[in-house]
């Protein structure tokens, strides 16, 4: 079911200027969160998902654009076989029983990373995701599965190259503004909130170009027990302070978006 928006100043007792555009969060902490209840790993990724679903619901009733999720990186495919099926599994339920969620709230699904190496049964509940909610006008929910910051960077160069064999560009056209278009959240505004949870300080080669001016905050809980008011702790943190951009004042809200 559909909640209200929030009023962001009585919520936060600020504007709703103040909030970020776009949030990014490493979920990080479901196996340490299984291990400290003597539950099996897969446990932790089932609480997880539960998670999502209510910063999704939170994120679109707050008005943020936009919320990224790094699910899983290209590095995971080392973890034993038999979690990374369970994961692979688990992503189809969720894009499955999420649906009438992400319809409901206006909510626009987008996938990135890689889709080589992704099972057909992920691509194709993914896909049907992202063509229905496709007009949707709210929260775009960006969730990075195979997703590498690297590679990432890496397909956008090989992309750029190919326009220059062939003639459509020149060398000297490549600038900050094509290189942010050739990768995959083109079109979205770089991430100005950085969340990781479980209290880890690595950015993990996620989003590396996009969160040059992101202000990164660090929460102590575990994904699966992460909640609505320690996201209103990182927005509350995220508004508090001054994003100069290298400048000696803060610029005005025209010039920092």
């Amino acid at each position: 079911m559909t909640q209200p928006p929030i009023d962001c100043q009585q919520h936060f007792g600020f504007t709703a200027d103040r909030l970020p555009r776009h949030i990014a969060i490493i979920m990080d902490g479901n196996g340490r969160w299984a291990k400290a209840r003597d539950l099996p790993r897969i446990k932790g990724h089932e609480q997880g998902a539960k998670t999502v679903r209510s910063m999704v619901t939170h994120c679109a009733r707050l008005g943020i654009e936009a919320l990224t999720l790094y699910s899983f990186s290209t590095e995971n495919w080392k973890r034993p076989k038999v979690e990374v099926d369970f994961l692979m599994g688990l992503y189809v339920q969720y894009l499955i029983a999420e649906r009438e969620t992400i319809m409901d709230n206006d909510v626009q699904f987008l996938h990135v990373g890689r889709r080589e190496g992704l099972p057909e049964s992920v691509l194709s509940e993914m896909d049907r995701t992202v063509e229905m909610s496709r007009d949707n006008g709210g929260l775009k929910l960006c969730l990075a599965l195979n997703y590498g910051s690297r590679e990432e960077i890496v397909d956008a160069v090989r992309g750029i190259a190919k326009d220059v064999e062939a003639g459509r560009i020149g060398a000297e056209d490549i600038d900050e503004a094509m290189i942010s278009g050739s990768l995959y959240t083109a079109g979205l505004p770089d991430p100005d909130l950085l969340i990781r949870t479980a209290n880890e300080r690595r950015v993990s080669n996620f989003l590396l170009w996009q969160i040059s001016y992101a202000e990164i905050h660090v929460s102590n809980v575990y994904w699966p027990d992460f909640a609505a008011e320690n996201l209103d702790e990182a927005i509350r943190d995220f508004a508090s302070r001054e994003r100069r951009y290298g400048d000696v004042e803060a610029p005005s809200p025209e010039r920092a978006t």
